[in-house]
């Protein structure tokens, strides 16, 4: 009588199936969540008000070894209320933005339309 193995062990089996659900579950999760993310923007009223900008930031991520990096920008303003939000904005309009300006800014739940500098 030989004793020998019949195929793989049972946990590379159960792998083969849990990994792959794992990586869809948190891919379907990913897409609800910035759909919800959407439709909540799109429900909340258009916001003009006055704001002054107190801070900027920038987040970057990735950019290891021979990975590119992605470069995300925040602008915080302040109302006169003294509440204040933090926006994500295009690079472009981070750039043009400084701390300290006033004005009317226009933002629609978490999304940032625009900011017009006072004269």
């Amino acid at each position: 009588m030989s004793v020998g193995f019949s195929g793989p062990p049972p946990i590379f089996s159960v792998m083969f199936v849990v990994v792959p659900l794992f990586i869809v579950g948190v891919l379907i999760f990913i897409v609800v969540k910035g759909l919800s993310i959407w439709v909540s923007n799109n429900a909340a009223d258009v916001v003009n008000t006055q704001a002054r900008i107190v801070s900027k930031r920038i987040e970057v991520s990735g950019g290891s070894g021979d990975t590119s990096s992605s470069t995300t920008y925040y602008v915080t303003f302040e109302f006169a209320d003294r509440r204040r939000i933090e926006l994500q904005v295009r690079g472009s309009v981070h750039g043009l933005l400084v701390e300290g300006d006033q004005g009317t800014l226009n933002y629609q739940g978490t999304r940032f339309n625009d900011f017009q500098r006072d004269q």
